[in-house]
């Protein structure tokens, strides 16, 4: 393992014959995958089929039962603590629900990491919060409660706080899941505008048709009966010419 930058030739991200496991019960296994920089990639399929599981994998929340996740060629699951920790701050990760803090302002849970991570005075964080805010839509929003917000906002400000410090990669989880489908594509949108304006290289977990189709740029499908992945490419050429079980996921409810 080196700790010298990726050059031009290493993959972003790649997945190297990953599998999840509970127990006995293989979740998925199987899985090979590349996540070039600049990508919106998406991890798409079916409810209970290892999206989530597969998000806890790539950010340390869970380890996989074999195979390997490289960043910038750098093998996240076997590295030293320090190095994991390291490679931990490349990553934002936007949670399903948001997991904002309830008893914290917006202002505050975008500080939290912040404050935890970087010895910047408190007026320098002030406002770094109040950018990241405006970043999102929320600018004026700093003293709100999560309580005090609509679904889609509690999303955005939970979209700030992942950007708090600048990741190279953000992790997102069922970004337009419980929105209307207004919310839902103005979220997609911000999605877009951060990766276009900010560079960052985006893992977007969903099984929202309308996200999939209008963000992103690669994808893998996971098939819950084979209990592995296809690869699909782009999902607008998968729509069109991809594996069938693709093709089903991605017109289900058409008429």
């Amino acid at each position: 393992m080196t700790n010298a930058p990726p050059n031009a030739d290493t993959p972003y991200i790649e997945v190297r014959d990953l599998a999840m496991a509970y127990g006995d019960f293989v979740v998925q296994h199987d899985l090979n995958f590349v996540v070039n920089k600049g990508d919106i990639f998406v991890v798409m399929g079916g409810n209970g089929c290892g999206k989530t599981t597969l998000m806890r994998a790539l950010v340390g929340l869970q380890q996989p039962a074999t195979g390997s996740v490289f960043y910038g060629g750098e093998d996240f699951w076997n590295a030293a603590p320090e190095a994991r920790q390291r490679l931990k701050r490349r990553l934002g990760i936007l949670f399903q629900g948001g997991a904002l803090w309830s008893s914290m302002t917006i202002a505050e849970n975008v500080a939290l990491p912040l404050s935890e991570y970087t010895g910047l005075a408190q007026a320098r964080i002030d406002e770094l919060v109040s950018f990241k805010l405006a970043l999102v839509g929320l600018a004026g929003f700093e003293e709100f409660y999560p309580a005090e917000l609509s679904g889609g906002m509690k999303k955005r400000a939970a979209l700030a706080r992942a950007m708090a410090l600048d990741p190279d990669i953000l992790v997102i989880d069922e970004p337009s899941s419980g929105l209307d489908p207004l919310t839902a594509r103005r979220l997609d949108e911000l999605i877009v505008e951060l990766r276009d304006g900010l560079g960052t290289t985006i893992v977007v977990v969903t099984h929202e048709l309308a996200s999939i189709l209008s963000i992103g740029d690669n994808s893998i499908y996971l098939d819950a009966e084979s209990h592995t992945m296809i690869a699909t490419g782009n999902p607008q050429d998968a729509l069109k010419s991809g594996d069938p079980r693709v093709r089903h996921f991605l017109t289900r409810g058409a008429t």
